[in-house]
């Protein structure tokens, strides 16, 4: 390379609250898949899908995160009809979730087949990754490493 100094991953969540708040209010949102692992910023982003009557869907401590605000949140496994197993790994890999996410609104195909499995469209998915760089660099235990994959 050039010398030049590696691109910086993102170090945390700084939720973009002003920016999601612009894309909410341009776009109708009905519905709204959560689940992260920073929680920073969070709160208004709840409070203002809230007061817009936005369904709120999501996962372990965000769902728990979520009902700690008194706001009302979905669990995934009402959904899917599948708990969160191995551990809380696997929670979201499912056709319900991810056909919510992927599911064309232009599409009519998809719209029957979505209708038919009763599989909401995600209008907004906030999502983040576990930290696994800062893990790496903490520990060398490889199955808190695996953890954060």
């Amino acid at each position: 390379m050039n010398g030049a100094s590696p691109p910086k991953f993102h170090q945390g969540p700084k939720v973009g609250y002003k920016k999601i708040a612009l894309q909410i209010m341009q776009k109708k949102i009905t519905s709204a898949l959560i689940s992260v692992f920073y929680k920073d910023g969070l709160e208004n982003i709840i409070q203002l899908l809230h007061q817009l009557g936005v369904t709120i869907y999501s996962t372990g401590g965000t769902q728990q995160f979520i009902e700690a605000l008194q706001v009302p949140c979905t669990g995934v496994e009402t959904l899917t009809h599948y708990p969160s197993i191995l551990g809380g790994r696997v929670k979201t890999l499912h056709p319900s979730v991810f056909g919510g996410i992927l599911g064309r609104k232009d599409n009519v195909v998809d719209k029957q087949e979505m209708q038919q499995y009763n599989i909401p469209a995600f209008d907004l998915v906030i999502v983040d990754l576990y930290p696994f760089e800062e893990t790496v660099k903490s520990t060398n235990d490889e199955n808190l490493i695996i953890e954060k994959i």
